[in-house]
C-alpha cells in the first residue's frame, strides 16, 4: 500500500514492543495476534508470544470470565518471554480494559473499540462510569475508535451480513497496527486469500477491512507517530515461526523419519494438547497414522500395542489424560516397549484450568504409577524447544527399551517464536535394531536378556522363533514366563530402576545457561520457566548482581553432574509453576537446602516478580 502523508509524522525507532491484543472470544483476538506475529518473524523480528484463553468454552460475551488475549513481544533484540508490562493494549470491549489494564505500562497507548464501551458493555464488565469518559484514564495515550462502525462502512455494499461484517473487525484493527508499526499487509492478504480459498467473498471483505484499517492510521490525525522496530541479529540460519504444539508434531515426524519406522500417535482430544493430534492428522503423506480413541486409556493402550508392532509409537495429553493413562504406563513399563507420552500440563486438580498453564505433573511423572515404576522424564523448555525435546524423548525411548515422559505446558504449548530449523543432518541418529529371527538348533530366544544398556531386544510379533509371552504379570528375569517368586521380582524390580539410571550416560552433562560456575546465587530452572529466568538473570549480570542461571531438560534420572554443579553455589532458588515440585526431588537426591519460589495462579511468571525476588535474596532481605 502506498504511503502519502497529509501531515507530518515521526516515525519513532523501538527495541522492542509488546502488544495485548483483547476482547471476546468471539473477537478473533488470538487470530489477530498470531498474524502480527507471523509477519513480525518474516520481517527478521524476534518475539515470544502468549495466548491467553478463557477457561469457559462460552463465557457470556462482555463479561470478565470471557475475555481473549493474545500478548506478543517482539524486537530487534533477542526476545525470551511475551513481556512483562505492555506498550500497547487493544481493548475490543470493556471487560478486556478492566482484565488488562494493570498490565500497561503508564504513558503508553490503549486502543479502544467504542462500540464495546456501551451500556449493556459496561454493565457485564462491572463498571459505574465509562472509563473512556470518566478521566480514569488520564495517565495513558488512549485512541477511542468506533472499530465497528468503520468496519461496517468499509464493507458496505459487499452483500454480506451485519454479524459476517462484524466478524471483520479484527481485521480493521490488525491493519491499523500494521500501520503504526510500520508493518506490510502482503502476508497477511495471501494468508487470508489461502485460509478463505472457498469463500472468495469472505476472503474480499476481511482483506478490505484491513485495507480500511491501515488506511484509517494514514488518514486520521490522532497518530503524530509511527514506530519501527528493525530486525533482530539472531544466529545465520532459515527460520520459521512456531508454535510449541507443532513443533511436538515435526519433531515426531523428524524421529519417524530418522529412525525409519512408521509414526502412531494414538490420542484423545484435551486442551491444551489436542493441537498435536490435529498438526500430524495433516501429514498421512509422511505416513503418519493418528487415532483418536474413544478414552484416555484407549489411546495409551492403543500406542502401546503400536510400539509392540514395530511403530514409533506416542501419546499426548494433558493433566487430567494422564490419570487415566497412568495404569496402563506401568504397562509399557512391565513390557518394556518404547513409547513416548507427551503431557501438555495444565492446572489442576481434575478439570481444573483447562487453558492455563502449570508445571503441576513433574510428581505424578515421577511417581504416578502404583509399585516401581520408573520412566524417564524430558522437560521443554520453550515453544522451539519442544522439537528438541520430543525428539530426544524418541531417540531414549528406542535406545532403552522404555516409555518417555515428555513434558510441556499450556504456555509453550500454545505459544510461538522464531525456530531455526535443522536439517535432517544436523539431528542424532536413531538406531533401531529387531531382535532377528531364530532357526532350527539356534539357542532358545530369551525376550528379558538385556544389552549393557540394561535394554531388552525388540522383538516384532510374527517374527520367526519369537514367540514369547505379553501382559502385565511379573516377567521372570529372562525368560519373560509369568512369575511370582518374591526374589525374582526383587531382581526385575531392580533391573529396571537400573536401566532408567543408565540413561544418565547417555544424555549431556549440566552446564550453565549464563553466569558463572561457582557463586552466590543459582536460578535452577526447568520447562517454561527458562525464558523468564534467562531474561532476569542476563539483566541483573548487567547491573552486577552475582547470579547464574542452569535449567533441566532432563529431569529422571538428573544429568550425572548435577550434584556438583549445585554445590558450587552458595545458595539455590528454583522458581516454579506449583507448589515446589522440583524443589522436593532436589531436597531428597542432594540433600540440598533450596530456596522455593512458586505460582499457581495459571499464568506464567513475571520478570518484575523474579528479579525482586532475586535481588532480595542477594541483598539477605530474604534468608
Amino acid at each position: 500500500m502506498s504511503e502519502v502523508h497529509s501531515r507530518p509524522i515521526r516515525v519513532e525507532t523501538k527495541q522492542d514492543v509488546t502488544i495485548l491484543f483483547a476482547g471476546d472470544s468471539g473477537d478473533g483476538m488470538q487470530l489477530t495476534g498470531t498474524q502480527f506475529s507471523e509477519t513480525a518473524a518474516i520481517l527478521g523480528n524476534d518475539l515470544n508470544t502468549f495466548p491467553n484463553y478463557p477457561a469457559e468454552i462460552r463465557a457470556p460475551a462482555g463479561t470478565l470470565p470471557g475475555v481473549s488475549g493474545f500478548q506478543v513481544q517482539f524486537g530487534s533484540k533477542e526476545i525470551f518471554t511475551p513481556g512483562d508490562k505492555i506498550d500497547v493494549l487493544v481493548a475490543m470491549n470493556a471487560a478486556a480494559l478492566k482484565a488488562n489494564l494493570k498490565l500497561l505500562k503508564e504513558g503508553k497507548i490503549i486502543i479502544a473499540n467504542v462500540d464495546g464501551f456501551d451500556e449493556k458493555n459496561l454493565q457485564l464488565a462491572g463498571c459505574k462510569t465509562n472509563p473512556l469518559e470518566d478521566g480514569s484514564l488520564a495517565k495513558y495515550h488512549v485512541y477511542p475508535i468506533e472499530i465497528g462502525k468503520l468496519t461496517r462502512s468499509a464493507l458496505e455494499g459487499t452483500g454480506l451480513s451485519t454479524k459476517e461484517i462484524d466478524r471483520s473487525k479484527n481485521m480493521f484493527v490488525l491493519g491499523l497496527l500494521f500501520w503504526l508499526y510500520t508493518r506490510p499487509l502482503d502476508h497477511t492478504i495471501n494468508n487470508i486469500r489461502e485460509k478463505f480459498k472457498k469463500k472468495p467473498e469472505i476472503a474480499e471483505a476481511n482483506i478490505k477491512a484491513l485495507q480500511a484499517g491501515y488506511s484509517y492510521g494514514e488518514a486520521t490525525e490522532i497518530f503524530t507517530t509511527r514506530y519501527e522496530v528493525k530486525k533482530a541479529k539472531l544466529p545465520a540460519g532459515t527460520y520459521r515461526h512456531i508454535m510449541g504444539n507443532q513443533a511436538t508434531a515435526y519433531a515426531l515426524i523428524a524421529a519417524s523419519k530418522k529412525s525409519g519406522l512408521p509414526l502412531f500417535l494414538g490420542s484423545y482430544p484435551i486442551t491444551p494438547a489436542s493441537d498435536i493430534l490435529h498438526e500430524l492428522s495433516k501429514h498421512k503423506n509422511f505416513g503418519v497414522r493418528t487415532f483418536q480413541a474413544e478414552d484416555e486409556i484407549a489411546a495409551m493402550c492403543a500406542a502401546i500395542g503400536a510400539a509392540y508392532g514395530g511403530s514409533l509409537a506416542a501419546t499426548s495429553t494433558s493433566g487430567p489424560g494422564m490419570d487415566l493413562k497412568e495404569e496402563a504406563i506401568g504397562l509399557a513399563v512391565s513390557l518394556e516397549l518404547p513409547v513416548v507420552i507427551i503431557d501438555v500440563q495444565r492446572g489442576g486438580p481434575s478439570t481444573g484450568l483447562p487453558t492455563k498453564t502449570e508445571q503441576s505433573d513433574l510428581l505424578m511423572a515421577m511417581f504416578g504409577r502404583h509399585g516401581e515404576s520408573p520412566v524417564p522424564i524430558i522437560a521443554a523448555n520453550s515453544p522451539a524447544g519442544c522439537f528438541d525435546a520430543t525428539f530426544e524423548a524418541c531417540r531414549l525411548a528406542i535406545e532403552f527399551m522404555t516409555p518417555v515422559i515428555c513434558l510441556t505446558d499450556g504456555y509453550i504449548a500454545n505459544g510461538s517464536e522464531p525456530w531455526k530449523f535443522p536439517t535432517a543432518k544436523d539431528l542424532p541418529d536413531i538406531t533401531v535394531k529387531f531382535a532377528a529371527p531364530r532357526n532350527a538348533g539356534d539357542p532358545k530366544y530369551l525376550p528379558y536378556k538385556r544389552n549393557d544398556k540394561g535394554a531388552r531386544e525388540w522383538a516384532i510379533p510374527g517374527t520367526k522363533g519369537l514367540e514369547h509371552r505379553i501382559g502385565g504379570l511379573e516377567k521372570q528375569h529372562e525368560t519373560g514366563a509369568v512369575s511370582y517368586d518374591a526374589e525374582n521380582h526383587a531382581l526385575m524390580t531392580k533391573l529396571r530402576a537400573e536401566k532408567i539410571e543408565k540413561i544418565a550416560d547417555a544424555i549431556p552433562l549440566q552446564t550453565i545457561d549464563n553466569g558463572s560456575e561457582k557463586g552466590k546465587l543459582l536460578v535452577l530452572g526447568w520447562g517454561s520457566t527458562y525464558g523468564t529466568i534467562k531474561t532476569v538473570v542476563r539483566d541483573l549480570r548487567l547491573e552486577g548482581y552475582d547470579v547464574s542461571h542452569a535449567h533441566l531438560t532432563y529431569l529422571n534420572p538428573f544429568p550425572k553432574n548435577l550434584g556438583e554443579l549445585i554445590y558450587n553455589f552458595d545458595k539455590i532458588l528454583i522458581p516454579e509453576l506449583n507448589s515446589g515440585q522440583l524443589a522436593r526431588l532436589i531436597r531428597d537426591k542432594f540433600l540440598a537446602p533450596v530456596i522455593q519460589f512458586n505460582k499457581v495462579q495459571g499464568m506464567p511468571f513475571m520478570e518484575s516478580e523474579l528479579k525482586e525476588k532475586i535481588i532480595a535474596i542477594l541483598t539477605e532481605k530474604e534468608k
